[in-house]
């Protein structure tokens, strides 16, 4: 079984009959939520190495999250399928049940640094990666009590309009500040610098994907893998993969221009504000491409004063890169809320 088919079985045959038993009147809802690649749908025999294994989430009212989590570590058995259902975790070093038992409101604190029933400010959904929102909004459900991991992620499940086009903004900005310089560096000499800005380019056209997908990105071991399985693939993934490939940097001005033109149909096709023809342009009078303004039509296009007021940095995964920081929630959200121009809370 993969991860997921583990944890339906695993919740099916031995977590809820314990706590039918143990614990009748107990409403509850369960799933495979928070870390782990099986939340995916992307484990395999690799991912069993570590953090893998016999692990829920159990989301009860507040008052009896000690009950349950005590119910469990007393009654569960020590083995289900062969595997132990207490084992340690790569930020865990105890021996326990991996069964992890919290309210709503605790799991999307712990995913997001937020407090989404008090309503999400402009700053905090900026605060947000795709990764974090994913290990709310993604992973399979199996009870749902009184629609709690549904309710959670219908709050959760994509941007306000206005704020979706200032992130896009945002990319397409980062866009337009170095596409030309995979010439330039090129046409100095310098190949290596070339690679490296193009690297950096295909980083921020795979985000825009899924940014003009309406779907959450993964972080970063599995954006590629998800990437592919988006409508814009067809038209983009080729030209992505040729920019790093590429040879010379002729090649890889043409490949980016060719993806940014495929990135830009599609946010058209799916409605969104686009320009008149291709994103792409000559740079000046250099013999490189440029980006015309696609930034500025997203831009135009937003009517809410609170995002129009924004810096144009846009989310925070958009502008900090360290790991640290981006799987730190309360940091997130104090960064985030700093950078736009709020008090830290």
């Amino acid at each position: 079984m993969n991860g997921s088919e583990l944890a339906r079985a695993y919740w099916t045959d031995v977590v809820r009959p314990l706590l039918d038993r143990e614990l009748p009147g107990v409403p509850r809802a369960a799933g495979r939520l928070g870390t782990g690649s099986d939340v995916l749908g992307l484990d395999d025999a690799t991912s069993r190495d570590h953090d893998w294994g016999l692990r829920l989430t159990l989301l009860v009212p507040d008052a009896h999250v000690a009950r349950v989590d005590a119910a469990l570590a007393a009654h569960l058995p020590r083995s289900y399928h062969g595997r132990p259902t207490a084992f340690p975790m790569t930020w865990d070093p105890t021996v326990r049940h991996r069964v992890e038992v919290t309210t709503p409101a605790g799991l999307v604190t712990a995913r997001t640094g937020l407090d989404v029933g008090a309503g999400l400010a402009p700053a905090d959904w900026l605060s947000l990666t795709g990764q974090a929102a994913l290990e709310v909004t993604a992973g399979p459900v199996f009870e749902d009590g009184p629609g709690e991991i549904t309710a959670l992620r219908e709050r959760l499940a994509w941007y306000p309009h206005d704020l979706w086009l200032h992130v896009l903004a945002a990319d397409w900005a980062r866009i337009e500040q170095e596409l030309p310089f995979v010439g330039r560096t090129g046409q100095r000499g310098d190949d290596l610098g070339s690679r490296l800005i193009a690297g950096r380019l295909v980083t921020t056209l795979v985000r825009l994907g899924f940014l003009v997908e309406r779907r959450w990105p993964p972080y970063p071991k599995w954006a590629g893998t998800l990437f592919a399985r988006l409508p814009v693939a067809a038209s983009a993934a080729g030209h992505l993969e040729r920019a790093l490939a590429a040879g010379t940097w002729q090649e890889r001005d043409a490949a980016l221009r060719a993806a940014c033109d495929a990135l830009h149909e599609r946010q058209r096709s799916v409605g969104l504000p686009a320009l008149d023809g291709p994103a792409c342009g000559p740079f000046h009078d250099r013999p490189f491409t440029g980006l015309r303004d696609v930034p500025g039509v997203l831009r135009s296009a937003v009517v809410d004063p609170a995002v129009r007021a924004l810096p144009h940095r846009g989310g925070l995964e958009q502008w900090v890169d360290d790991v640290g920081t981006l799987t730190d929630g309360s940091a997130r959200v104090r960064l985030a809320r700093v950078s736009a121009g709020g008090a830290p809370g």
